[in-house]
């Protein structure tokens, strides 16, 4: 029987039981789960192994691959920089990087670029897939793009892309990298350990994963499709893991803690306030999270939602009952939700990788699970 440790407060004995489970039935290697709600951490549990020997505890210190949750993060940065009005969600992306107007781009907005109508879901001629650790390069590219769709006429999910385009016109707009502000703005001030590109010293802290046996099923296989998920070099590869972690991908290379997310949904569930600071005011959370399109995503199977860079609950429903929850799931499952109604914030890590592309179901037992305890 596998040790459960941390804590959950009594009247979320069930989240507990919960959690237990998904390791007795074998669905877990190692992993955590925390909620906060009205700024207090209320749930904060682990267990398990951070290694494939199973030789090495999962613990409090333990860092895990997030994935595409990284862009939950990505989207709290860009409302940041739009509340301090150094952008604005329906300005054209090409006011701040005027190369991104080229082959009929010019009325992108910042607001349709982060929900996924840019048309640039990936990049469908050859390349080097070791082209992805070159970031001015993929900028380039991605500014010279033809879209794949007409922009603004439906959303394609941009698994990679997303942080080029969000990370630039924040770098443009702001000044300093997205991994940098991350650090300096919220990870120090607040005790964070939450990270867009990993220094070499927390290396020893990143959990092994253990990869899914099976491929997420994409439904139809379109050219957005292809370009996203499909093609050699539709992700990074070729440069070895230490690479992989030290660049700053803010769409897919996060590292972090459960308890480091929820404390951030945290923020934005309980109107932008964070350990007595506010870090976001209450109506640019409700623009963060405001939907931008609804409809057949063309690239995932699922008819999404999307806020400023958020994935909403109500079509799906990936993260349990709350029609008004928001946040962002990543590859294998982990996930970073938001719910400003019930003033929660909930965000499961895990090492042993799921190939569910949203709405894994070992933390939507948990999140049922806190819901039956309110």
């Amino acid at each position: 029987m596998v040790e459960i440790a941390g804590f959950a407060q009594p009247r979320f004995a069930v989240v507990k039981d919960a959690f237990a489970a998904n390791f007795a039935e074998g669905l877990e290697l190692g992993a955590r789960f925390t909620v906060v709600q009205a700024g207090e951490v209320v749930v904060d549990l682990w267990a398990g192994h951070a290694d494939r020997t199973r030789e090495k505890p999962f613990d409090e210190r333990t860092l895990t691959p997030i994935f595409s949750t990284t862009k939950a993060i990505a989207a709290v940065l860009m409302a940041r920089a739009v509340d301090q009005g150094r952008l604005a969600y329906d300005q054209p992306v090409a006011d701040l990087w005027p190369e991104f107007a080229a082959a009929g781009k010019d009325a992108v907005t910042v607001e349709q670029a982060l929900s996924h109508q840019a048309g640039l879901s990936g990049f469908p001629a050859q390349m080097d897939p070791g082209l992805w650790f070159d970031w001015d390069a993929i900028c380039a590219r991605l500014a010279a793009m033809a879209p794949l769709w007409p922009p603004g006429t439906a959303s394609g999910y941009h698994p990679i892309t997303f942080g080029y385009i969000a990370g630039e016109l924040f770098r443009r707009a702001e000044g300093r990298t997205m991994g940098t502000a991350l650090r300096e703005d919220l990870g120090l001030p607040f005790g964070l350990d939450l990270w867009i590109g990993l220094p070499d010293s927390e290396f020893d802290r990143v959990a092994d994963l253990q990869r899914p046996n099976g491929l997420p099923q994409f439904g139809e296989h379109n050219a957005a499709t292809r370009a996203a998920f499909l093609t050699p070099w539709s992700a990074p590869a070729g440069r070895g893991q230490a690479e992989w972690r030290r660049i700053e991908l803010p769409s897919a290379n996060g590292h972090a803690t459960a308890e480091a997310l929820a404390r951030l949904m945290g923020a934005l569930a309980n109107d932008g306030w964070l350990d007595g600071s506010e870090i976001l005011r209450p109506a640019l959370v409700g623009e963060l999270a405001r939907e931008r399109i609804r409809g057949q995503d063309l690239v995932l199977p699922f008819v999404m939602s999307w806020g400023a860079g958020v994935m909403r609950n109500e079509t799906e429903r990936p993260w349990g009952p709350a029609m008004q929850s928001f946040g962002h799931s990543g590859w294998g499952g982990s996930c970073a939700v938001a719910d400003p109604e019930a003033k929660l914030g909930m965000a499961y890590v895990m090492n042993k990788q799921g190939t569910d592309l949203m709405g894994d179901a070992r933390p939507k037992r948990l999140i049922e699970a806190v819901y039956a305890s309110l």
